[in-house]
């Protein structure tokens, strides 16, 4: 064979018809898999290519995502969260796995980032990563709803339509936060994060973990609580304002591991011993959690099994099929810092 492989050379080797090639090559569930894997195993012999523009401009797609990152702002702006890091690593990897290209833009809540990626032809739908002031952008997702754009988002809940959200189930995680604090014998608990409608994420976590208490006798009113952002700065300042405050605990729930790092380190600056003083929960297991000093305990999100979910069901989306799965199941993991042994 001479020159550039065609579909019509594959079709020739593998006994079929064209048509049957290009949709074998489209993964169309109207090909059978030994059909599909004899097909695939000709194209990578002959080196053959898909021609993605014609392909898609057949389909009238642009075999592209939109990933929008969006985050509290911090010092430097250039800093992203390490969870939300990890869980890119995931969603560039489900893209690639579907022949799907990924556009990442960085966003500020001033900007418009509810933009028409889709009506422009920029992309075929959005996914929104962050977490953000929620009340600041809830408009703007009922702004991506009139349009009709093809978007999911992680986190909060989009009002009416939880198809459009992939989540960890947040009161369960602060359930287990809490439940886990009490078997260690602690009693007075605080919790670091803004447990306001304006953080819905951050609030199931507080609302979870005063679940636990209460089942255990503890009332909500006896909790020290103070709002933060998630950065470690965050949790640096709120141990010396709740000190400042007067309050003492020796059982501390934050609403994210970053939270939890800075927390850490003021307690040890102010002569405090963790966890013989104070224990200590965070939330996400970013990789720096099990290399901290203690080692943290934390309420894990699965961000492999997050970014995988955010592109299936966004695919799902824009082909107009059923979204099934949109929560996921958190689990606890033990290190130093609670006082337990690690497991």
């Amino acid at each position: 064979m001479k020159g550039k492989a065609t579909s019509f050379d594959i079709a020739y080797l593998a006994g079929v018809s064209q048509s049957t090639v290009s949709r074998a090559l489209r993964d169309s569930p109207a090909v059978n898999q030994e059909t599909k894997d004899k097909i695939f195993a000709i194209a990578k012999q002959l080196n053959y290519k898909v021609d993605k523009n014609a392909s898609n401009l057949r389909k009238q797609t642009t075999g592209t995502l939109a990933l929008l990152l969006f985050e509290d702002p911090t010092v430097d702006e250039s800093q992203i969260n390490p969870f939300f890091l990890a869980m890119l690593g995931s969603i560039t990897r489900a893209c690639s796995q579907r022949g799907h290209d990924l556009l990442v833009s960085f966003q500020q809540l001033s900007n418009d980032w509810h933009a028409d990626y889709e009506d422009s032809k920029k992309a075929d739908g959005i996914i929104l990563l962050g977490y953000g002031d929620y009340k600041d952008y809830e408009e703007k997702l009922n702004t991506l709803l009139a349009q009709q754009t093809h978007f999911v988002c992680w986190g909060a809940e989009v009002q009416g339509h939880p198809e459009f959200t992939i989540r960890s189930n947040n009161l369960q995680g602060g359930k287990l936060a809490g439940q886990h604090l009490l078997q260690q014998g602690r009693s007075r608990f605080a919790f670091i994060g803004n447990a306001s409608d304006n953080s819905p994420e951050f609030l199931a976590r507080y609302q979870g973990m005063v679940h636990a208490l209460k089942q255990a006798g503890i009332a909500e009113d006896t909790v020290a609580q103070l709002d933060a952002i998630s950065t470690e700065q965050a949790g640096f300042d709120a141990i010396n304002q709740l000190h400042a405050q007067g309050k003492t605990f020796d059982a501390l729930f934050c609403a994210s591991d970053l939270i939890a790092i800075g927390a850490i380190r003021a307690l040890q600056k102010k002569g405090l011993r963790v966890p013989e003083d104070v224990a200590v929960v965070g939330f996400d297991d970013i990789p720096v959690a099990s290399f901290s000093s203690p080692a943290l305990t934390t309420i894990q999100q699965n961000t492999s099994l997050a970014g995988e979910m955010l592109v299936v069901n966004l695919l799902k989306l824009i082909n107009h099929q059923a979204v099934e799965l949109t929560e996921i199941q958190p689990k606890i993991i033990v290190r130093h810092s609670c006082g337990a042994a690690e497991r």
